[in-house]
C-alpha cells in the first residue's frame, strides 16, 4: 500500500511579516490541530529548534514528523557562495539526525529575469553540487521551482531545462501546483510528464486571474492530481503551503480551514483514507 502523507509549510506564517519566525512550537502545535501529519519548516522558522534534541522533543509533542525542510538561497554563481556553502552544510548536519526528511532547495527569485540562460546554469550547478553533499550524508534532496516574474523557473520551455538539468541520482523535483498554473501550465500534465522525478508536491490554490486563493476556493484539480499521485504509486508527503491573503492577517485560521479541506476531500482519496 502507497504511503502518502500530508504536512504543512511554514510560509503560511511568513505571509505577515516576521512575527512568527521565533514561534515554531506554536506553528507546529496548530499544525497538528489542523490534522497534517508533519511540518515543513523553511530554515529561518528553525531558530531555538536547531537544536537536534529539541527538535525532536517538540515533533513528538506534537506528533509530528519532520517531513521536509526548506533552504532559500540566491545561488546566483557557477558555485555557491562561502556563505551559501555554509548555510548547506549546516543544515546536512542537522538533517543526519532526521535521516527521513527531505532537504528542499528553493532559489529566492531575482528582481528579473536577465541572462536568463547563465543563470539556470549555474542554479542547476549550485543544486546538483549541494545534492551531492547532501546523498553522501544519506540525506535526498528535491528542487522547488516558482512563479514570480524574476524567477528562472517558471514556464514549460524552463522546466524542460530545469528537469533535464538536474542530476537524478541525487535531486529530484517537487512540484508546486500553484506556481506551474501561475507559469501557464497545467499541474496534472506536468506531475504526468514529470511523475518519475516527483518525490514531493506541494499544494496551493490559485484564482483565475492569478491571485493565490485558500485551498479548494480556487481552480487547481486537487482531487485529480491526488488521484494521479494515488493511482501511480506516489510515496511521499504532500505539502499544503497557502499563501492566500487571508494568511496575511490569520494564518492560524487559514491553517485549520486548510485541514478540514484535506480530511474532507482529499483524505478518502488516499488508501485507507
Amino acid at each position: 500500500m502507497n504511503q502518502i502523507k500530508i504536512g504543512c509549510e511554514t510560509y503560511t506564517w511568513q505571509m505577515p511579516g516576521e512575527q512568527y519566525k521565533g514561534q515554531l512550537d506554536h506553528i507546529m502545535n496548530i499544525t497538528a490541530k489542523a490534522g497534517f501529519q508533519g511540518i515543513e519548516p523553511e530554515t529561518s522558522f528553525i531558530r531555538h529548534l536547531s537544536d537536534p534534541v529539541r527538535m525532536q522533543e517538540t515533533l513528538e509533542k506534537n506528533k509530528l514528523a519532520l517531513a521536509v525542510l526548506c533552504l532559500v538561497e540566491d545561488w546566483r554563481l557557477p558555485q555557491e557562495t562561502q556563505e551559501e556553502r555554509a548555510h548547506a552544510d549546516q543544515w546536512i548536519a542537522f538533517l543526519q539526525h532526521f535521516p527521513d526528511t527531505l532537504l528542499l532547495l528553493v532559489q529566492m527569485p531575482g528582481k528579473d529575469r536577465a541572462e536568463l540562460q547563465i543563470r539556470q546554469q549555474n542554479l542547476l550547478k549550485c543544486v546538483n553540487q549541494i545534492a551531492q553533499r547532501a546523498a553522501d550524508k544519506g540525506i535526498i534532496c528535491s528542487y522547488h521551482p516558482n512563479s514570480p516574474a524574476g524567477s528562472i523557473y517558471r514556464t514549460e520551455e524552463d522546466y524542460k531545462i530545469l528537469l533535464n538539468g538536474l542530476d537524478s541520482s541525487v535531486i529530484r523535483y517537487t512540484p508546486d501546483v500553484g506556481h506551474i498554473a501561475k507559469g501557464g501550465m497545467d499541474p496534472l500534465s506536468i506531475i504526468r510528464q514529470y511523475r518519475e522525478l516527483v518525490n514531493c508536491v506541494h499544494y496551493k490554490d490559485m484564482f483565475e486571474n492569478g491571485k493565490w486563493a485558500r485551498m479548494g476556493k480556487g481552480i487547481i484539480d486537487f482531487e485529480g492530481i491526488t488521484q494521479e499521485l494515488v493511482d501511480t504509486g506516489f510515496e511521499g508527503w504532500i505539502i499544503v503551503e497557502d499563501e492566500c491573503d487571508e494568511a496575511i492577517t490569520d494564518p492560524d485560521g487559514v491553517t485549520l480551514t486548510d485541514g478540514i479541506y484535506v480530511k474532507e476531500v482529499l483524505k478518502p482519496l488516499l488508501p485507507g483514507g
